[in-house]
């Protein structure tokens, strides 16, 4: 029996998470010089856009557990990014707002997108094929996560 299923080349997850790690790789010059990581990078996003989130709600945002992100959350409030404070209703919600320096650094961030992309073959991946690549992974997203 060949087992046609199991050869890395018909599988899906195989190439979807070798391509996360090779862009995840091209960002990280990149990020080194604003002096975060990838996944700081991404919490950064989500606060450029909302300014101020629960913790829970910038995990599920990141399709993270809240156990994942909170030791990150933890780093980037001693590096002067973030503020984590109690709810006053519930001292079980945190709230997580950016500091003067983390919305700062969102001006030095805005040129990242350019310069990674320009570090893409786009005579044989363009544009175009990058747009449609994300809309297809959106929709994989989330018909895989689970029914709220």
């Amino acid at each position: 029996m060949e087992y046609e299923q199991l050869k890395l080349s018909n599988q899906v997850c195989f190439p979807i998470y070798a391509a996360s790690r090779l862009i995840t790789r091209q960002y990280q010059p990149l990020l080194d010089d604003l002096g975060i990581t990838y996944p700081q990078y991404l919490v950064l996003m989500v606060l450029w856009e909302h300014d101020s989130m629960l913790v829970n709600q910038i995990a599920q945002k990141l399709i993270l557990n809240t156990n994942t992100i909170t030791p990150l959350l933890k780093r980037m409030e001693k590096q002067g990014l973030i503020v984590r404070s109690r709810s006053a209703e519930d001292e079980r919600k945190v709230s997580i707002s950016l500091t003067q320096k983390g919305k700062n650094m969102r001006l030095d961030a805005a040129t990242v997108p350019e310069k990674l992309l320009a570090q893409i073959n786009t005579d044989k991946f363009g544009i175009d094929d990058l747009i449609e690549l994300r809309e297809k992974l959106n929709l994989l997203i989330n018909s895989a996560l689970p029914a709220s």
